[in-house]
Parts: C-alpha cells; sequence; structure tokens
C-alpha cells in the first residue's frame, strides 16, 4: 500500500476557498453507473457516495443512478451530453474505458481519455472464478486441470455481460490453458444475475468480479475457486491464485473510478477528487469495501494521476483484446 498523494491533498485544499465562494455543493451531485443495482460498480458506487456526500462539505449530497447497457457504454456516451456544471458524475470501470474501445468493432462513440474530465481513481481488486456447487471439482488445482482436459462444449462459463471484464477473463483462461479451443460464454444482464445463476445451477462455473460475488461465496452458495491476480485477497485468504494453481502469470483485475463532462469546472474536479480522497481515508469505508471485495486506492490520486492512469490501462486492454482475439458487436 502508498500513502495518499500529498498532491491530491493539496489540490483539494487549494480549490477550498473558491468552492466556499461559489457556495458549490449547493443541491444533490448525481453519480451514474452503468450497470443494474446489485452488480460490482452499484456496490463501490454506493459504498463511495454514502461517504463522499459528508465528504464535500454541509451540502454535500450525492445519489447513485443506474443506466444500464452495453457494458456501461450506454451511460458513458449519454455522459458526454450533460451539463458540464459538476453535478453530474459517472462511476465507470476497466472494461467501458479501457476494454470495450479496443474490442468493439469500430470502436466506442466516445474517446475515454479526450472526453472526459478524470476525476478519482476508487478502487481495484481481482475477479473470482466460481463454480456451482455440484461441480465436480473441489478445488482450484483440480478444477484447472477439468478445464484444461475437458470437451469446452460441455463447460460453458458464465459472465456479467458480452464486452465484460469476465468475458475476457474468461477468454484469457482459455488462451493460458493453450487448450487450442473457445468454452461457450453465457452472459449475464449484471455481476449479480450471473452468480445468482451459477448458485442455481442454470451455469456451472465462471468469472465474476468479487465485489459481485462476495456475499455468495461467505455463504457457500456458489463456491470461490480462485482469484485472478497474483496475491490473495485479504477478505478471503483461503481462496487461491490462479497463478499458484496450475496457471502460472495469469493476473487481470478490475478498477473503479469517477469522471466528469469533459468541460466540468476545475475547481469542482478539484472538490470532487477531495472529497474522494478524503472519502478513501476514513477506516469505516476502507473496511467496508475490502468486505466487500474491493482494495480502495491508496496511490496517488490527482486528476493528473487518473488521467495518466487511464491512458496505461487503456494500453493493457489493447493488448488483452489482441492476445484473446476477441472483437464485439454491441
Amino acid at each position: 500500500m502508498h500513502r495518499r498523494s500529498v498532491l491530491g491533498l493539496a489540490a483539494g485544499a487549494l480549490a477550498t476557498p473558491a468552492l466556499a465562494q461559489s457556495g458549490y455543493p449547493d443541491r444533490a451531485i448525481t453519480m451514474v453507473t452503468g450497470f443494474a443495482p446489485g452488480g460490482s460498480t452499484d456496490v463501490a458506487a454506493r459504498l463511495l457516495a454514502d461517504r463522499l456526500g459528508p465528504a464535500l462539505g454541509p451540502n454535500g449530497r450525492v445519489v447513485v443512478e443506474n443506466r444500464a447497457g452495453a457494458s456501461g457504454t450506454i451511460a458513458s456516451d449519454w455522459l458526454r451530453y450533460r451539463p458540464a456544471d459538476g453535478y453530474t458524475v459517472m462511476l465507470v470501470e476497466c472494461s467501458s474505458h479501457a476494454l470495450i474501445p479496443h474490442a468493439l468493432q469500430g470502436g466506442t462513440r466516445y474517446d475515454p481519455i479526450n472526453d472526459y474530465a478524470h476525476v478519482a481513481i476508487v478502487a481495484n481488486g481481482p475477479l473470482v472464478l466460481v463454480a456451482s456447487p455440484q461441480f465436480p471439482s473441489t478445488n482450484a488445482a483440480e478444477t484447472v486441470s477439468r478445464l484444461r482436459a475437458g470437451n469446452p462444449e460441455d463447460m460453458p462459463y458464465a459472465s456479467s455481460g458480452v464486452g465484460s471484464l469476465p468475458h475476457f477473463a474468461g477468454e484469457m483462461v482459455a488462451v493460458a490453458l493453450d487448450r487450442g479451443g473457445r468454452f461457450a460464454h453465457v452472459p449475464y444482464r449484471s455481476g449479480g444475475l450471473m452468480v445468482e445463476s451459477i448458485a442455481r445451477g442454470e451455469t456451472q462455473w465462471g468469472v465474476a468480479v468479487l465485489a459481485s460475488a462476495a456475499g455468495q461465496v461467505r455463504d457457500s452458495r456458489v463456491r470461490g475457486v480462485a482469484v485472478t491476480g497474483l496475491q490473495r485477497f485479504p477478505a478471503f485468504p483461503d481462496i487461491p491464485t490462479l497463478a499458484e494453481s496450475g496457471m502460472p502469470g495469469f493476473d487481470i483485475g478490475n478498477w473503479y473510478a469517477v469522471i466528469a463532462p469533459k468541460e466540468t469546472p476545475p475547481a469542482a474536479v478539484a472538490a470532487l477528487n477531495r472529497g474522494i480522497v478524503d472519502a478513501l481515508a476514513q477506516p469505516q469505508l476502507r473496511e467496508r469495501f475490502v468486505t466487500a471485495g474491493l482494495d480502495p486506492w491508496t496511490q496517488p490520486n490527482t486528476p493528473t494521476d487518473a488521467r495518466a492512469f487511464f491512458v496505461r490501462e487503456s494500453e493493457k486492454f489493447r493488448q488483452v483484446v489482441q492476445r484473446t482475439g476477441v472483437r464485439l458487436e454491441l
């Protein structure tokens, strides 16, 4: 873990006098997500909104609005046309702003780097390979061996939707297994619905963002087989990594960030950044994030840092798309 950025605190502090004069915020801020309630993005948005409002001052209030569709791309495009007044922001994740722009035939209507004001990074976290209680393998190594040796037509995998990070993670599993074929893909409308399908036995296994599956894993409604990062997640220390279970070097994870319409006033962006950085420093929010399967961001976190992060992640996921060879039509 790294200390919070001194620059981030300074940016917020410098913005405070101007904001006090302008009265920002003087009404509720809408935080949009591009996914349905119950999924990891919705969880992250609601946890953050609960603490961000008070961090913005006496008039601070943040309301979450779900505008689901096409793996977050519909809401992302919609955001470009909202008033750039600091009262509409969006919590996005890597599929809509790093992955799909490279995977979609013809690209997205929006440019994730140049069409927005980048406010702050919120959290990251691993994905988790989950299986139904009836899945015949009982541990990660056995599951990897079965996926490597079995008939892919008999082992379709579920994800939270076409173009989602779990969709591509499933494709990366097939590539890493070097089995010469793909598993059939069963997409659902959200991570919550996908995990419920596995709990009911509709599908036998899948890849989910950990925050979407954490509750069902704890309740043993689904089996948490392995996480997709290089390290085990603190809230689930008994779940191994794929890298230690027969897939050396496997590493892919999700992240969440707040953006705003491009011409949002710098003072408002600075205030939002300061509020997010302060909220993420609160032990109560950090604990709730980790319990939900999210790792709160602690690295340098100014708006400039956030934009640079988007640039790096865009290149990273361009390479993921190239390796999997998957092209999308949403």
